[in-house]
């Protein structure tokens, strides 16, 4: 749908002007909201979701198992009903209201993709798992290094000091760790690894070269801040009431709001981003209702994109113009191609007896983390490039049934109450490269119920991460038994692409503007108003969670947009 400036509505901009717009209230938008406002901008939020306001629409975060009809579990007709949704291991009976389910935004798989999405204010910060690792100066010049992508227009000492102002202000535990696979950062107090992940971390970095063995860096706060704190009870993906962990409804929307700056639009469902072909920028953005299907303009000085990666490209794709026939800023023809994600496929659980006078208190709301090891240091592995990290944790069963006499009658009700032994699990997330035809695009005859194209995703596993997994297992497995862990089981999900639900790439950052669609500062080489910093900005992926990246990313490009605006510039 094509726009020339002399087609708009000037009485309706005039009402609808803000200095500037963000397209989605998640992990970077809300970001992007509060620095705008606390720079003194009039700032749109555009949410397609409904609102969910903090602590009050929680609806199940104070509730107990048993006050649940299914126990937390989901019926089979709702497993039924969402075949993709329902893989996600969040996705339960307390927090299925959060999570879009199957036939609500159809999409077209071209390949096997799980897309796993949460529309609402806050989005999928809410349900995040909040590992929040800083990547490396290592990550940032990989694609230079092997020649998979183009090179990263920044470097780590571009985003170490956005990736401080993020971290002190979102509260972070963890430990300084001195490991240049994740530089430290800007922690409250780590949370404590309990007796077995001890033995476990003493027995591998005695025993195994170039392993480190920490507790994870998480968006959970261990000591109260700014008016927040956690209370150990690992319910996160409920909402939580007291702003345990970092999302947009706790942390940043309510900064944003303070302000007075901000204007929060849900049931928002973006159309496409209006360009002036006189002026060569964008001039703002046309929004369906997401319940009355009318469609309304809004117009800003600036826009950021952060709607979540695959919707961000959607939007951008469906941006056509005279000018930009093939989607917003798509001079390159890049946009949507170079997708990426993460290799989650390997998964080792054992056990590990002894131990049976030891317990831990609460519910530790994160686990451990094992950095990189693989193609870093001395390590080179010729099968695969890149690597991949390991989450790791270890627990008591909750009943000690293998002492029970017979499975029913007074004995057995005793030990269920009893702890059992100690299990354990380790489990991989592994960097995938640049590959053009990993890519997404729009349908040419298949709409959603606003009228707009369904996205057609084609993305799939290379050679590369299909080596990658056999070493996770391999290696995970021999931790283990280094370890001295017993009955140790392997396991290969064979998972769809998507369900690891990092979606990067499609509008990637780059020094060449016939080889990427944004510049260092997320801004569009051609349409310099707009900038994207989810996760569709990324140009590679690594393997540490992205979402603190973005959050830093987004951070920085308001900060220059801001001052741009300042100047005259866009």
């Amino acid at each position: 749908m094509p726009v020339n400036k002399s087609n708009l509505n000037t009485r309706a901009e005039s009402s609808n002007s803000y200095d500037a717009i963000v397209i989605g209230s998640g992990m970077s938008g809300g970001w992007a909201a509060k620095e705008l406002c606390e720079k003194g901008l009039k700032t749109l939020v555009l949410e397609r979701g409904r609102d969910v306001k903090h602590i009050e629409d929680y609806p199940t975060a104070t509730k107990h198992i048993w006050e649940f009809p299914y126990r937390n579990n989901l019926p089979p007709d709702v497993i039924g009903e969402n075949p993709i949704v329902s893989r996600c291991y969040a996705f339960r009976e307390a927090t299925e209201h959060f999570f879009v389910k199957d036939h609500e935004h159809p999409y077209v798989q071209k390949n096997p993709f799980d897309w796993i999405r949460g529309y609402q204010v806050g989005g999928r910060s809410l349900l995040w798992a909040r590992m929040v690792q800083r990547w490396s100066e290592f990550d940032f010049e990989a694609n230079l290094n092997d020649g998979h992508g183009i090179d990263w227009p920044i470097r780590y000492g571009d985003l170490a000091p956005w990736y401080s102002h993020v971290e002190k202000f979102a509260g972070i535990s963890g430990n300084r760790d001195g490991l240049p696979q994740i530089p430290d950062g800007e922690f409250l107090p780590p949370m404590e690894m309990n007796c077995v992940e001890k033995h476990f971390k003493e027995q591998v970095e005695a025993k195994m070269a170039n392993r480190d063995v920490v507790i994870s860096r998480t968006a959970n706060l261990s000591r109260p801040h700014n008016g927040r704190r956690c209370l150990y009870r690992s319910l996160c993906e409920r909402g939580c009431p007291f702003g345990g962990y970092f999302s947009a409804n706790s942390t940043t929307l309510p900064a944003a709001a303070d302000t007075g700056n901000m204007t929060l639009r849900p049931h928002s469902v973006v159309h496409s981003i209006i360009y002036d072909e006189e002026k060569g920028k964008a001039a703002g953005v046309r929004v369906i209702d997401a319940y009355t299907k009318d469609i309304m303009e809004f117009y800003s000085d600036i826009i950021f994109v952060n709607a979540g990666s695959l919707n961000s490209l959607l939007i951008l794709m469906n941006s056509t113009s005279g000018r930009f026939p093939e989607g917003l800023g798509n001079d390159s023809g890049v946009l949507g191609r170079y997708m990426l994600f993460h290799n989650y496929r390997g998964g080792v659980s054992a056990q590990m007896d002894g131990y049976r006078d030891r317990h831990y208190s609460g519910y530790r709301p994160t686990g451990c983390y094992i950095p990189r090891f693989r193609n870093f240091g001395s390590d080179r592995q010729r099968d695969f490039l890149r690597g991949y990290s390991l989450s790791f944790g270890a627990n008591r069963a909750t009943g000690n049934l293998e002492a029970a006499e017979q499975p029913l009658g007074a004995d057995f009700k005793e030990k269920l109450v009893e702890p059992g032994g100690w299990n354990a699990w380790l489990g991989g997330m592994g960097e995938v490269l640049p590959h053009r035809d990993n890519k997404v695009s729009l349908s040419r005859d298949k709409t959603d119920e606003w009228g707009i194209p369904q996205l057609e995703i084609d993305i799939t596993y290379s050679e590369n991460d299909e080596k990658m997994v056999e070493d996770m297992l391999t290696a995970s497995a021999e931790m283990f038994e280094t370890a001295g862990f017993k009955n140790i089981r392997v396991n290969d999900t064979e998972q769809a692409p998507g369900l690891d639900i990092h979606e990067m790439g499609g509008a990637r950052m780059g020094k060449d503007p016939e080889e990427s669609i944004l510049n260092g500062m997320n801004q569009m080489h051609a349409v310099p108003n707009v900038f994207v910093s989810d996760g569709a900005c990324m140009t590679s992926s690594a393997c540490q969670n992205p979402s603190l990246t973005y959050m830093a990313i987004t951070a920085r490009a308001v900060h220059y947009a801001v001052e741009e605006l300042k100047k005259g510039n866009i």
